[in-house]
């Protein structure tokens, strides 16, 4: 019990850091600039944003994953430590330096010519966030969750600062008299370009706060240990390239297979907008990713462990259909976190958040090739699920825009699932309880789709209704599971 208690107290800790911002993120500025911008405008934000996620993993090459292996493995952590931040160094370095030369090439062949500055903006954005992303594993492997947390949220408040400087100080100034020096500094021209310029301060004075965790000592780098890291590392490069594919092609794929009759940057920015509204179990993802990779490598050498990784998978998997029932059977409320114009793409939210679900579950079982070297297999897997993703998208996306775009990302995700769990189980067997898992994912869908025929006398009995539901799903939970409230509250005791 203590294992698992000390598991869903970093989760809960690492959700500070990962549900406030992502929060304030999902209730101001979601809503925030789906008003303020045309859905044309704000399919340029998604379209950008797309390209952040693909850089990001391509300039951190898997070293978060390799420090957590390396500095379990070796008798050195801080020689691990400096040789990985070192690699990182030169290479963000590299990266600005070549943004900064190739620039005009660059924004043309992303077809935004004569707004090269966007392209200078979110390169300076990723490059710093890169550069911070071991300092953070290393908080995560210190158990520094508190202090993780607090610097995730101050990201997130200065971005929305200067937001708010932006968008709605400076245009308010201009418009009155004794303010003439605020054209100096704002021109409403550049107009999107603010959004990356308020996230490159946020990142920028982050990473001043980060600077004590920063630490590299020279002396301690060793190329021979920098091989053995990259030798482990590289494949989960190809891991998170092909995966970032799996998470932004569509993006790129609406507005290049679209017609332009359909009008596919319009398309591009309801995607977008009602993508945002799975973003509740993209957190608990994230959150439970933050915690669970240093536990999993921990209890490597315990003799229970893959008992362990068997039961984390069970119940990650009962707590995503929670998020899954919590966000369909209230979507009426979670709906008007964006704006009115985007509601016409409800009826996706329920495919993707069933595939970020999937995701999960995927990350879940990654753990196989993770701790027994075998990160290749990995490679394979993620290269597999982008090319589904690709195929899939340029079948259907042509045919049914962006509901086209979401089911293929729900295939994508299925797939890697089925894939990896079977070679897991010649590599690296884990007995997972699948079929409880596909009987609560069964329950959770039969309760959907029976709310989808359930004609409602009006809005109270709706939520009353639906919340019976969501109640009569933990029921099944706990009496399955043979939970007491006995074992709750215990669970919660320090």
């Amino acid at each position: 019990m203590q294992q698992y208690k000390r598991l869903a107290g970093q989760t809960a800790l690492y959700g500070l850091g990962t549900i406030v911002p992502r929060f304030l993120n999902y209730v101001v500025l979601t809503p925030f600039y789906t008003n303020i911008f045309t859905v044309e405008q704000y399919g340029i934000v998604t379209n950008l944003y797309a390209y952040v996620v693909f850089l990001l993993i391509l300039l951190t090459y898997g070293l978060e994953t390799g420090y957590f292996k390396f500095t379990k493995s070796e008798n050195d952590p801080g020689r691990v430590y400096s040789t990985i931040m070192a690699s990182l160094f030169t290479t963000s370095v590299m990266f600005i330096a070549v943004v900064l030369i190739f620039n005009p090439s660059i924004a043309r062949i992303l077809e935004y010519p004569n707004r090269e500055y966007l392209i200078v903006l979110f390169s300076l954005v990723v490059a710093i966030d890169a550069f911070s992303a071991v300092p953070f594993a290393k908080l995560r492997y210190e158990n520094k969750a508190k202090k993780f947390g607090y610097l995730k949220i101050f990201n997130v408040l200065v971005n929305l600062l200067f937001n708010f400087i932006f968008f709605i100080l400076f245009p308010w100034l201009l418009k009155k008299e004794g303010f003439g020096f605020v054209a100096a500094l704002y021109d409403p021209s550049i107009g999107v370009g603010y959004v990356f310029l308020s996230n490159l301060m946020a990142s920028f004075l982050t990473l001043v706060l980060l600077l004590p965790e920063v630490n590299i000592s020279v002396r301690l780098v060793d190329r021979a240990l920098l091989k053995r890291v990259l030798k482990y590392s590289m494949p989960l490069l190809v891991v998170g390239l092909a995966g970032t594919i799996n998470e932004v092609a569509d993006k790129e794929l609406i507005k290049q297979l679209v017609p332009d009759s359909e009008q596919p940057m319009r398309q591009l920015g309801i995607y977008g907008a009602n993508y945002k509204l799975g973003m509740l179990m993209t957190i608990f993802i994230q959150m439970f990713r933050y915690a669970a990779e240093p536990f999993y490598f921990s209890k490597m050498k315990d003799y229970d462990a893959r008992e362990v990784y068997a039961r984390v998978m069970k119940f990650f998997t009962i707590f995503g259909l929670l998020i899954f029932l919590g966000v369909l059977l209230y979507l009426d409320i979670f709906k008007w976190f964006i704006a009115q114009k985007h509601h016409v793409g409800l009826h996706i939210v329920p495919i993707i958040l069933m595939a970020n679900l999937f995701l999960g579950v995927n990350y879940n079982l990654s753990i196989w090739y993770k701790l027994s070297n075998l990160t290749r297999y990995g490679a394979v897997i993620a290269l597999v699920g982008a090319g589904i993703t690709l195929s899939m998208n340029f079948l259907l996306v042509p045919v049914y825009g962006y509901e086209g775009a979401a089911w293929a990302t729900l295939i994508c995700y299925f797939s890697m699932m089925v894939i990896s769990y079977f070679m897991g189980r010649r590599h690296y067997r884990i007995p997972y309880p699948v079929g409880s898992i596909f009987v609560y994912i069964a329950i959770a869908l039969g309760i959907f789709f029976a709310t989808k025929y359930i004609h409602y006398p009006g809005t109270f009995f709706k939520y009353l209704i639906n919340s019976l539901f969501l109640f009569a799903f933990i029921g099944v939970v706990f009496t399955r599971e043979k939970i007491r409230l006995e074992d709750v509250r215990e669970f919660f005791k320090r």
